[in-house]
């Protein structure tokens, strides 16, 4: 409760804390949009692979030109303004804090690791990095002695922050997750069907200078599966055995649909993670949805508690004993300096990896003939499905964010998952070994616990 009034002495000793952002992207862009306005802070760079991209971003929402006419970092140190340069590196090493914005996942990796090296706090906006390589970058952080975060503002942090309060209440977490647009026919929608979905013309989207690839991925289930695999990691909430199931259900039945299946609800087992569907199977609207919204189901551990929900007007399940809470909307970039402050002034991420227990399998959309090249999260060929990790590593499945520009081997049917054993791939390539490297450690370790 207390972050502003931190800023402001940061603010009032002259002594800003120094943020950089990589990839001025809509992420990035809105975060952008509010550091200025933010007591205590100094955005000293951005960095982007195109900087006239940052200069049109940065223009869009509102910054002078002279408060990105910096010559250099020092040059913006000295003058409080900001120097835009297309070295990451650079920027790492010149920031307390860094906040990565790329989307790419071998992007993040290599920019986590440089963080590491030059002992910057990080803040993960690409959560595609997060869940291909997080358990590994996580542990490669604490031991250089930073901060490695979640970004709030996007669901996944969100999440979290409703899962530490039902447990430091003293609740027992029933299901926590998100909500989203989906029918099971949104598995094989690729780029070209992806704005039918959402009621939009090409010409529409484009006007709005929307990507096909980015909100297929939305779409398709795989947005949704990398999300839960960060909560399931950050939290120690379990994957769905068999995956998510996408439940349709509005804010007045979240305590009814988000309990276990012995009590009248859809889950297997308590303690998952779970996203729940705006639309019924039959397309229908659902009333209360929470397509941009987070929530934690819990449980009342007596019938003290019991009547106290009761008393205090919780919506409840029909026993009483299972109650919810939820947040309609996310801010997305425009909440990041939350993650930012806390990072520089606690020393605490706004939640962060703290195990292995999720990951996303590349599965393929249609039939797949040897020799035709996997495109990625969101593309035509594969959709990213939720795993358990022990299961994923059983299976020797290939991670969404790696199946992009890997030539097929093998066929693979329509809604099979893809193998490592299925692709062509380069064992040298940093990223790919880094995640093998991940997998291998994460074998002993299983193997030494036995």
């Amino acid at each position: 409760m207390n972050l502003h009034a931190m800023l402001k002495q940061r603010a009032a000793a002259e002594n800003p804390v120094r943020v950089g952002v990589i990839g001025a992207g809509k992420f990035g862009s809105m975060y952008l949009s509010q550091a200025p306005r933010t007591a205590g802070i100094h955005v000293l760079g951005i960095a982007d692979l195109a900087p006239d991209n940052a200069r049109a971003a940065l223009a869009r929402v509102g910054w002078p030109a002279s408060q990105y006419a910096a010559s250099s970092f020092d040059d913006a140190g000295r003058n409080g303004t900001t120097f835009i340069t297309e070295d990451a590196e650079a920027l790492i090493a010149a920031v307390d804090v860094v906040v990565d914005s790329t989307g790419s996942p071998s992007a993040g990796v290599r920019h986590a690791l440089l963080a590491c090296e030059h002992g910057t706090h990080i803040v993960m906006v690409n959560v595609e990095a997060d869940v291909l390589a997080g358990p590994l970058l996580a542990e490669k952080a604490a031991a250089a002695g930073i901060v490695y975060s979640m970004a709030y503002g996007d669901q996944p942090a969100l999440i979290c922050e409703m899962v530490d309060w039902a447990r430091s209440c003293g609740f027992e977490v029933v299901c926590a997750g998100k909500g989203t647009k989906y029918l099971p026919d949104y598995h094989a929608s690729t780029p070209d069907t992806v704005w039918g979905h959402y009621g939009l013309s090409g010409e529409q989207a484009a006007e709005g200078g929307m990507n096909p690839q980015m909100f297929n991925s939305f779409l398709d289930g795989t947005k949704s599966g990398i999300e839960m695999a960060a909560v399931a990691n950050a939290t120690g909430l379990a994957a769905p055995k068999g995956g998510l199931a996408f439940p349709a259900c509005g804010v007045q039945d979240l305590a009814h649909v988000l309990r276990p299946h012995a009590d009248g609800g859809v889950l297997p087992e308590k303690g998952t993670v779970e996203v729940i569907s705006s639309e019924e199977r039959d397309g229908r609207h659902v009333i209360g949805d929470l397509r941009w919204g987070v929530y934690v189901t819990f449980e009342a551990p007596s019938d003290y508690v019991e009547r106290c929900f009761a008393e205090y007007g919780l919506m409840t399940d029909e026993t009483g004993r299972y109650s919810a809470m939820y947040k309609p909307f996310h801010l997305i970039g425009l909440e990041l300096g939350i993650s930012v402050a806390s990072a520089a002034l606690r020393g605490e991420p706004t939640g962060a990896v703290t195990g292995w227990r999720g990951d996303v399998v590349a599965t393929a959309k249609q039939d797949l003939k040897a020799g035709e090249v996997l495109d990625g999260e969101g593309g035509f060929t594969v959709w990213g499905k939720l795993m358990r990790a022990e299961d994923s590593l059983a299976l020797g499945g290939l991670p969404i964010g790696l199946a992009h520009n890997m030539t097929l081997k093998t066929p693979v049917a329509a809604g099979q998952p893809v193998r490592w054993s299925d692709v062509d791939y380069d064992e040298n390539d940093t990223t790919v070994r880094f995640r093998r490297d991940m997998e291998m450690h994460n074998r002993r370790n299983a193997q030494a616990a036995e």
